[in-house]
C-alpha cells in the first residue's frame, strides 16, 4: 500500500518526477509511479482519483506539462491532497503547465509547487505525511538539520 501516488502525464515527465522518488527512497516513504493523461485516457485518471482512498494513497502527485489538467482532474475526483508539478514543455517552457495548475477553482484546491520542482513535491507531500507520522517527521528535521550543515560547510570554503 503506497502512501503516495505519483501520475505523470507522459513517459517524458519521469526525468524531472525522478528527483521525488529518489527523496521518497531516501526517506523511507512508500510510493507507486504510473503515467496517466487526462486527456488521453481520462477513464484511467478518474478511477485512480476514485480509488485513491480505499487503496491508501494519502497524497497524490500530478505532474504534467503544457495545459497541465491532470492535477485538477484528480482534485476534482477525490478529497485526497493534491500536489501539482508543472513541466516545461512546449512553446511558453511551462509558463502555461504553472498557470492551468495553480488556477482552480474555489472547493478543488491543488498545491502547486514551481516548474519542475518535483524535489518540493516530495517534500511537501512528506510534510502532508508527518502530521499522521512522526517518524515522517523526525525524518523531514533531520533533513533539514542535513541542509543547513551543506550551507554551512559551503560558506565556510
Amino acid at each position: 500500500m503506497a502512501k503516495v501516488l505519483i501520475l505523470m502525464g507522459s513517459d517524458s515527465d519521469f526525468d524531472v518526477i525522478k528527483k521525488a522518488t529518489g527523496i521518497f527512497k531516501e526517506l523511507d516513504i512508500s510510493f507507486e509511479i504510473d503515467i496517466c493523461s487526462a486527456h488521453r485516457t481520462p477513464d484511467r485518471a478518474k478511477k485512480y482519483a476514485e480509488e485513491a482512498e480505499q487503496r491508501g494513497t494519502e497524497v497524490i502527485i500530478a505532474a504534467a506539462g503544457m495545459s497541465a489538467h491532470l492535477a485538477g482532474f484528480m482534485a476534482a475526483h477525490t478529497t485526497v491532497p493534491v500536489i501539482g508539478v508543472p513541466i516545461a514543455s512546449g512553446a511558453l517552457n511551462g509558463f502555461d503547465a504553472l498557470l492551468s495548475t495553480v488556477q482552480m477553482p474555489p472547493g478543488v484546491p491543488v498545491a502547486t509547487v514551481g516548474i519542475n520542482g518535483a524535489e518540493n513535491a516530495a517534500y511537501l507531500a512528506c510534510e502532508i505525511l508527518s502530521l499522521k507520522y512522526p517518524e515522517i517527521k523526525d525524518k523531514l528535521k533531520q533533513k533539514r538539520k542535513e541542509m543547513y550543515t551543506k550551507v554551512l560547510e559551503k560558506s565556510e570554503k
